[in-house]
């Protein structure tokens, strides 16, 4: 004679699924998206009339990167290692060369009147930069805006940059900017 098969309680095991979820919901990690960080301008009023800029040649630092990674900055063939100290000496102009970028005298709030470079870095690059390229000479030059930043802080604060309140740290990016201007990448044709 046959038994009769007995049904399983699912009511169980439906709390088990929900306290498995529920561990690898907590314990696992989520990857965290990295990229370069940038603030871009504000968007303009639709209402703005809009003017068009001249810029002295003196003022730009013309950065390239090519199909095959090379680098010129400022007309000279270089290797990335160089470049921060060119973008260095191209931003502070420390001998007033009029081959270097212009130096505006403006009131910065909290501190008072300072010489701020009109200096702009222009990165323009091709679409068949190796993404590592691109990352090693942004780096080079975000390193070298640092550099001057923490130098006019521990002159005029006595700490480092990334040590000093918020009201500081707007006076030091008041006094050196980071003008770093991107071009749209252009297409040579070459296929890698």
């Amino acid at each position: 004679m046959a038994r009769p098969v007995k049904e399983i309680n699912a009511g169980s095991m439906a709390d088990i699924a929900f306290l498995l979820l529920i561990f690898f919901l907590m314990v696992t990690t989520m990857d965290i998206e990295s990229g370069l960080q940038r603030r871009l301008p504000p968007m303009p009023d639709e209402n703005q009339k809009q003017d068009d800029i001249q810029v002295n040649r003196r003022n730009i630092l013309v950065v390239r990167l090519n199909d095959s990674d090379g680098l010129l900055a400022g007309g000279e063939m270089m290797n990335v290692t160089m470049l921060k100290d060119k973008a260095k000496e191209f931003l502070l102009n420390p001998a007033n060369d009029v081959s270097l970028p212009e130096k505006e005298e403006k009131i910065i709030e909290g501190f008072g009147p300072f010489q701020v470079s009109k200096g702009v870095i222009s990165l323009q690059n091709t679409r068949g930069t190796s993404y590592k390229a691109y990352i090693e000479v942004q780096n080079e030059l975000v390193k070298a805006v640092n550099e001057i930043r923490d130098d006019f802080a521990m002159v005029n604060f006595g700490k480092k940059y990334i040590a000093l309140d918020e009201d500081r740290q707007r006076i030091v990016r008041d006094a050196i900017p980071q003008n770093i201007s991107e071009a749209e990448p252009k297409d040579t044709g070459r296929k890698r």
